[in-house]
């Protein structure tokens, strides 16, 4: 009887940082894939039904700030917003302000009409998009500056845990289902588990590498690069999505 293999197999590479008491972890399985956003192209969102229609991708339900910082910065590009760039502006009141704090004492982004405030419908002259990222882009700017971290971060995640001799390992993976709670069970589709994402044309690593950067740290990247272009940019381990066709 042949053993049975995990479905979820990934493969990973690790390396203490040279100037921190740090080990980094890498998922090579999903950082190798070519996974792609199709936000705009088909992304059927994640709600309990298929809705690619509504054009809403990951932000029907709004984002979670992560830090003060995070919310003072995402405020401050939001006061740069034109009438023209964000669609739902009217909809941010002093009553009902468009960032605020939740009944679980959490900081998020309001929903309106079912979706972020910040995401301008498929009716906008500008068509469907986050406002803060759109209005980036437009000034030529990056806009790791002006969304909230969760929402340029994801598919990515960063978990950092510190053992008892206060040496911390920093693991950067994709982004599962439970990392959204109880809710993510719920979802009927999730970009990392589904083959629709699947269609880049360059490797995670190299279409996020701003990204990365931010969340990690440039000289880890560059080691983490440069272990990868010795190697051989493939995985032993391709990603379960894949290996599945």
């Amino acid at each position: 009887m042949p053993k049975r293999v995990p479905i979820d197999l990934h493969e990973w590479v690790s390396f203490d940082d040279p100037d921190e008491d740090r080990t980094w972890v890498w998922d090579l399985t999903f950082l190798l894939s070519n996974w792609t956003c199709i936000y705009g192209n088909g992304c059927p969102g994640i709600l309990s039904a298929p809705a690619p229609e509504r054009e809403e991708g990951c932000c029907s339900y709004g984002a979670h700030f992560v830090s003060e910082d995070d919310r003072t910065r995402t405020e401050a590009h939001v006061a740069l917003l034109g009438a023209d760039e964000w669609q739902l502006r009217k909809k941010a009141t002093a009553k009902r302000p468009a960032i605020y704090v939740n009944k679980d004492k959490e900081t998020v982004t309001r929903i309106v009409d079912g979706a972020c405030i910040f995401l301008n419908r498929p009716d906008h002259p500008g068509g469907a998009c986050c406002a803060l990222h759109a209005a980036a882009v437009r000034r030529g700017e990056s806009f790791l500056d002006w969304k909230p971290e969760v929402c340029w971060q994801v598919p990515l995640r960063r978990v950092d845990e510190t053992d008892g001799h206060g040496h911390v390992t920093s693991t950067l993976r994709e982004w599962k289902r439970r990392d959204w709670g109880e809710g993510g069970s719920e979802f009927h589709w999730w970009c990392t588990s589904d083959e629709g994402a699947f269609v880049g044309h360059q490797p995670v690593y190299v279409e996020m590498r701003d990204e990365i950067i931010e969340m990690t740290d440039r000289r880890a990247f560059r080691m983490f690069v440069e272990y990868v272009e010795a190697r051989g940019a493939t995985t032993f381990l391709p990603h379960p999505v894949l290996r599945r066709r």
